[in-house]
């Protein structure tokens, strides 16, 4: 008899198939995050006149990069390590939603999600709730503090605004939700339609733009605008169209900065499409390895003023652990910055809301934001 034995083999295979299933299915679930397909990026890519030969590209040439010593990498990842995360839980507020949006106001998300009312509408913006950064749901970089408050919070949007298709600015699993709760309209750049749609949203929910492209939705003209970055989900970069945008009503306009590294282009905009009441710009995850991907906290400053603004609302820090520089760096060195050239600089704590609206002077705009520091020191 050889009952034992076969049962043997059986288990055996059974052992050996349960890791494989589990594989194939984190495969599986990994491809879903990551969005469109190639092909499928390759054909939207072919229709733009920004792209060329299938992918996108800046217009200025890259700045000159530092060679990194052992020194430099060791320093770099000692300060991620220690002070790149805060000492202790990241203050947060309830946000305030209220019925009727205001003329101008502006709730921070944590990292480069805001919530925007302006003249009445209501523009989610980047907006991230999964806990990593990541295609693979268990690593990459992990949030520093929870989501402000539930997803369903902000499901009277009217607008779901993309900046680019990276992980910290695209999330899958929030889309998907958004895309089931809420009628809102998604607006991006060229190429990101494309892993909407590939993820279930409805095509006739889905605009996209090239720079200078214009949409005119729920009352507000958006405008996309060039700035200066990168793109990719997968192993090929620059697959889809990265973009700032101009969200305008009838009074009032918004700067969202998405990610940018320093560029000519903030003057140029700032001298088409400015002035702006409040601009959105990223301060964190600068580094000497990549000097034209992300701005640092005083080029955000330079940019906000070449983008004629009135009030700045600093993003892109605090939430996710994406650069090499202590935690509180890039806030404490923008009020610095804007300390040295009058700029008045919004200090939120993540989901604080704060209406400019009827503001028009730089007094009462300084009167009007947050500008005391709130967030834990790192040791």
């Amino acid at each position: 008899m050889e009952i034992v034995p076969r049962l043997t083999r059986r288990s055996s295979r059974a052992a050996l198939a349960s890791p494989l299933l589990a594989l194939a299915g984190l495969g599986l679930h990994v491809r879903r995050n990551m969005g469109a397909r190639d092909a499928e990026l390759r054909r939207v890519a072919a229709a733009s006149e920004n792209a060329v030969g299938g992918t996108f590209a800046n217009t200025e040439p890259g700045l000159p990069r530092v060679r990194a010593s052992l020194r430099m990498l060791l320093n770099m990842l000692r300060s991620r390590a220690g002070r790149g995360v805060p000492p202790g839980p990241v203050p947060l507020a309830r946000p305030d939603v209220p019925r009727v949006p205001a003329g101008l106001a502006v709730t921070w998300l944590g990292h480069a999600g805001a919530l925007l009312e302006v003249d009445g509408r209501r523009v989610l913006v980047d907006p991230v709730w999964s806990e990593y950064a990541s295609p693979v749901p268990f690593t990459g970089p992990r949030r520093l503090h929870p989501p402000v408050a539930p997803l369903a919070t902000f499901s009277d949007s009217d607008v779901v605004l993309l900046s680019h298709d990276h992980y910290d600015h695209l999330d899958r699993p929030t889309v998907l939700r958004l895309a089931r709760d809420t009628s809102a309209v998604f607006v991006c750049p060229v190429g990101v339609g494309a892993h909407l749609r590939s993820w279930g949203v409805p095509a006739d929910r889905v605009v996209e733009r090239d720079w200078d492209g214009v949409v005119h939705v729920a009352g507000l003209t958006l405008t996309c605008l060039e700035t200066r970055h990168f793109s990719g989900r997968g192993l090929r970069r620059n697959t889809t169209q990265w973009a700032a945008w101009k969200v305008a009503g009838p009074d009032h306009s918004v700067y969202v900065g998405g990610d940018s590294g320093p560029s000519r282009v903030h003057a140029r905009t700032g001298a088409e499409h400015g002035p702006f009441d409040l601009t959105l710009l990223p301060v964190g995850a600068y580094a000497e390895l990549w000097p034209d991907i992300h701005l640092d906290p005083e080029q955000a400053v330079t940019a906000h003023r070449e983008l004629s603004g009135r009030v700045m609302l600093p993003i892109h820090w605090a939430t996710f652990n994406l650069g090499f520089h202590p935690w509180d760096e890039p806030v404490e060195r923008a009020r610095k910055a804007a300390a040295a050239h009058d700029v008045v600089l919004a200090l939120p704590r993540p989901g604080r809301r704060i209406d400019l609206t009827g503001i028009s002077t730089t007094d009462g705009a300084r009167a009007a934001v947050p500008a005391e520091p709130w967030w834990p020191a790192p040791r």
